[in-house]
């Protein structure tokens, strides 16, 4: 399954690219489930982000790494993070972060994420939970990044 959402913010792509940062990433987290951040290493290839999500007494890991970080030729910054292990029910994930130079100025931020629970049927009934727990980083950038 395939989502994209976009983002406008004030600052350029190089300096929202340093912005993403351990502080950044906490503020990001979703309302539910329970958040907690093990281990945040930083957005270069090899990188790992270790989190744990906690609904009452149950508890999941979230291990992803860091595969890819680069500046394309348009001045586009990005960095991608895929998982190694991941919460039931999904199997797959593979996100790719771009922030793009926008027209007139600033960025955006470009939210790329493929993810697939091995069901075509279930990745249908979770794509708008999805969306929404995303869809909650617009605030957060602008919070950090200016509108």
């Amino acid at each position: 399954m395939h989502l994209v959402l976009r983002f406008p913010v004030a600052q350029p792509p190089a300096a929202v690219m340093a912005g993403f940062t351990k502080e950044l990433f906490v503020a990001l987290a979703p309302p539910f489930p329970q958040f907690h951040l093990i281990r945040y290493d930083g957005n270069r290839p090899g990188d790992t982000v270790i989190i744990e999500l906690q609904v009452g007494p149950k508890r999941w890991r979230w291990i992803s790494l860091i595969t890819d970080n680069s500046v394309l030729p348009d001045g586009t910054h990005y960095f991608v993070d895929e998982g190694q292990t991941l919460p039931a029910p999904l199997r797959q994930w593979r996100h790719r972060h771009l922030l793009q130079p926008a027209p007139g100025g600033g960025t955006v931020i470009v939210e790329d994420i493929n993810f697939s629970t091995g069901r075509r049927w279930l990745d249908w009934l979770i794509r708008p939970a999805m969306w929404a727990q995303f869809k909650l980083r617009g605030p957060v950038y602008r919070r950090f990044f200016g509108a």
